[in-house]
């Protein structure tokens, strides 16, 4: 918080979660009020997630082709003009079912548009090594936005109506933009200009199949966030069945989620400093199936709010460490398409886990529900520590250009190219050389080849063949001057460390015929 930039955003931005959840509230009665059917009021939920699940992966290649701070500032405008919209028509009496549906699909494409820039920009804020801090207090300031903004909804509503909600949620987002619009952001870098959105796009999704280290964290995420869901869905029906509690006991227990979180924000930093990531996650996915399946064995008030004290603390340690791990690992010309991935994963694990174990709970009991999934998370996340370790050690994803420039090309739009590398080896490193560039083959991969391969020649048992394509001589420009990084640049150097002299390159473009047959 000593990071000026980062203080103001969060500040900010906590007073709109904070309004977000308010508002959430002051929908749903509204809809009521309104005399909405049960279809309508269904689709209040969908309004306000579809456009997300639909939006973030292009507005996440937004974020990474257009200035970030440009791209946030659209996004908070969008939902800042749908609360002030619902706060206009619900003030006036003019609202209607398909009128509020309508703006809260709006506000959706807002977040949508906001969500990965927003993840994205968090290493600009911070050094880098104080990105796993900077993850653990943008968790508290959801979790505890998460806490409070119901109740604040709950008491708006009760005071002045629901359009009291939507007034407080259009004085938050005019806080971000304030923000915002004083943040002085650098300038990008973009030697080749602007890349196409579906350019990007499939850049993006081509950044993550390769990118074995990344798709390990999505892994982690997704085990965790689908099975340790069901708290958040059921937790209602705990608090009305063997807690028998009303409204402001409810709201206890939301709160001591918020506060678990904030102790976990002292408490995982110093954690961190003594154990490994995947140690901090295995402990605390342990300890938050032991702390779920509490809440359902007992109708003891006091034992079910320390429970949720810890589930606040272990869901901000898990998820913050995850998000960090993301973080390190994504150089900066595709961290927000590829962060739309990860909030993809979070939200469409969320609403999966709410319905599969909705579903169990109306089948099978409300015990089951909670314990076979507090099971399962505690058994994968031990599995999971074996099979797909988080590393400790960041990758150096820095900006680095380590290829001869290529030859002159008159068609940027030309393609598929198709380069060659013809590598000559001493029979004794054949093998190290194999291994030493399937790491190269992914880089090449993850920054735009289509297609990556290693021959050797049969006449010349010591010559190799590395061919790869990218789909246009502009894309390959990207790879040499935009894309690598340094740990790019020393898996290459290994590579040519096992070479008997520099490798010969050779580029060709596809020879598109003059005239059609």
């Amino acid at each position: 918080m000593r990071r000026s930039a980062f203080r103001a955003l969060w500040l900010a931005q906590f007073a709109s979660n904070i309004g977000t959840w308010a508002q959430t509230v002051g929908a749903q009665w509204l809809m009521g009020d309104l005399g909405g059917t049960a279809l309508q009021v269904a689709l209040v939920q969908t309004a306000t997630t579809l456009p997300v699940f639909l939006l973030v992966v292009p507005s996440g290649a937004l974020g990474d082709i257009l200035d970030r701070r440009h791209v946030l500032i659209a996004g908070q405008a969008l939902m800042l003009a749908g609360a002030a919209g619902l706060m206009l028509l619900a003030g006036t009496g003019r609202a209607t079912p398909s009128s509020l549906l309508a703006l809260l699909a709006l506000m959706a494409m807002g977040q949508a548009l906001s969500m990965p820039s927003f993840q994205a920009i968090q290493p600009e804020l911070v050094s880098r090594e104080e990105i796993p801090q900077a993850a653990l207090l943008n968790g508290v300031n959801m979790n505890v936005g998460r806490a409070i903004g119901p109740a604040l909804g709950g008491l708006l509503i009760a005071v002045a109506g629901s359009e009291a909600t939507f007034a407080f949620n259009t004085v938050s987002f005019l806080g971000v933009l304030i923000v915002l619009g004083r943040w002085r952001r650098p300038s990008d870098h973009r030697p080749l200009g602007t890349e196409h959105i579906a350019t990007a796009v499939r850049s993006g999704a081509r950044y993550v199949a390769s990118s074995p280290l990344f798709r390990r964290v999505l892994t982690r995420l997704l085990l965790f966030i689908v099975f340790g869901s069901g708290l958040w869905a059921l937790l209602p029906a705990i608090a009305r069945g063997p807690l028998q509690l009303d409204a402001s006991g409810y709201g206890v227990l939301l709160g001591s989620v918020g506060a678990g979180a904030i102790g976990g924000a002292f408490v995982v930093p110093k954690l961190l400093q003594r154990m490994s990531k995947n140690s901090m996650v295995l402990g605390a996915t342990v300890l938050y199936a032991l702390a779920t399946t509490t809440s359902v064995l007992t109708a003891n008030f006091a034992v079910v709010v320390v429970a949720m004290l810890l589930t606040g603390a272990c869901w901000i340690a898990t998820l913050s460490t995850f998000n960090a791990s993301a973080q390190v690992l994504l150089p900066a010309w595709t961290r927000a398409r590829a962060l739309a991935y990860y909030q993809l994963i979070l939200m469409g694990g969320q609403a999966l886990g709410a319905v599969v174990w909705g579903v169990i709970a109306d089948a099978y009991g409300l015990r089951t529900a909670m314990i076979v999934p507090a099971a399962a998370m505690a058994v994968l996340a031990l599995a999971a520590t074996r099979w797909w370790p988080l590393i400790d050690r960041p990758l150096d994803v820095t900006p680095a250009t380590y290829w001869d420039e290529p030859p002159q090309h008159d068609d940027s739009d030309a393609g598929p190219v198709l380069v060659t590398v013809e590598w000559p080896v001493a029979p004794e490193n054949h093998e190290r050389f194999i291994d030493a560039m399937q790491r190269v083959g992914r880089a090449r991969r993850r920054t735009g080849a289509t297609m990556w391969g290693l021959f050797r020649d049969t006449e010349r048992p010591d010559t190799f063949l590395e061919t790869f394509t990218i789909a246009t001589w502009q894309e390959h420009l990207r790879q040499h001057l935009e894309r690598g990084t340094v740990v790019d640049r020393q898996n290459q150097e290994v590579a040519r460390e096992l070479a008997k002299e520099p490798p010969i390159v050779r580029h060709l473009v596809f020879a598109q015929p003059t005239k059609p047959d």
